[in-house]
């Protein structure tokens, strides 16, 4: 049996068939443009898997809805994507097909593939954070997600700005939050290079870590998961985990017990296919 996955970018989309062991067979990916010239696109890389498709997972940028009652369930809803704005996603896949269809964030996605079979296959919960152009994280419990209203938003988390950091931060909502502080394009606003540019012992990197420290330590205060991930592309600068592991544990300062640093505080055991083996392990749960 096969199985799809869409991973749902803001940015790019990479649409994915895979099999039972979560292999993945075939893969492609193509830039976000208009919903209807995307989705088109999506709907034209599986026609050719679709009589032997089971099921399909989708990770998708947001805001969300995730309310299967709701009248505008499986909708992106107020995303700054202007065309994208209240669109309905899952609506238009089953038009094209009709199968069962998993619906989350993207980074939730990603939570679920490491969950599964990547760095917390071993662990009962987990926190999973991406850092690139924007931060967004997803919570698993006992192998489900921690949401209410709605899905969290925890790179909107205000976080206190470094001593050595004048920066106010881009994020136009709250300035002072850890996407506005650092994530990929506050970064570059503030050095004037993207972060795979920047050398490894520039003190900026030093700034950068307090920050993601910061989200490790406020995840741990409240949600006392048995690991966190980070991963994205700012995460590919090998030297940048254990800096923030250090200035985790500075922070912390013994005051709650978490598991040991290096184990605890780990980038993806998939690397940059977590949400696609996420989106096959949610498509493979709807047919069990």
């Amino acid at each position: 049996m096969t199985y799809a996955a869409i991973e749902a970018g803001g940015t790019k989309f990479v649409c994915s068939v895979g099999d039972d062991q979560g292999q993945i067979l075939d893969q492609v990916s193509f830039p976000t443009t208009e919903p209807e010239e995307t989705l088109a696109q999506v709907s034209d890389f599986f026609q050719k898997y679709s009589q032997d498709l089971q099921a399909i997972g989708i990770g998708s940028f947001g805001p969300i809805d995730i309310h299967p009652e709701s009248p505008t369930y499986g909708y992106i809803t107020s995303t700054p994507k202007l065309a994208w704005q209240n669109y309905d996603f899952v609506g238009r896949i089953q038009q094209d097909f009709k199968l069962p269809i998993a619906w989350t964030t993207d980074v939730n996605a990603a939570a679920y593939g490491e969950y599964k079979a990547g760095a917390g296959q071993a662990s009962q919960s987990l926190v999973y954070y991406t850092i690139g152009t924007g931060i967004g994280g997803g919570a698993i419990q006992d192998g489900h997600f921690v949401q209410g209203f709605s899905h969290p938003e925890m790179g909107h988390m205000l976080v206190r700005s470094h001593a050595d950091d004048p920066y106010a931060g881009n994020c136009p909502f709250h300035h002072y939050c850890l996407e506005g502080m650092a994530a990929g394009p506050a970064i570059e606003d503030r050095v004037g290079l993207p972060g795979s540019e920047i050398p490894e012992k520039d003190p900026y990197w030093e700034i950068e870590a307090y920050y993601l420290a910061q989200c490790a330590y406020n995840t741990s205060l409240v949600l006392r998961p048995e690991k966190i991930i980070l991963g994205g592309g700012v995460m590919k600068q090998a030297h940048l985990l254990e800096r923030i592991q250090r200035q985790f544990k500075e922070l912390v300062n013994d005051y709650i017990d978490t598991p040991d640093v290096n184990s605890y505080i780990q980038t993806p055991g998939l690397e940059d296919n977590a949400a696609t083996i996420g989106c096959f392990e949610l498509a493979k749960d709807l047919v069990k």
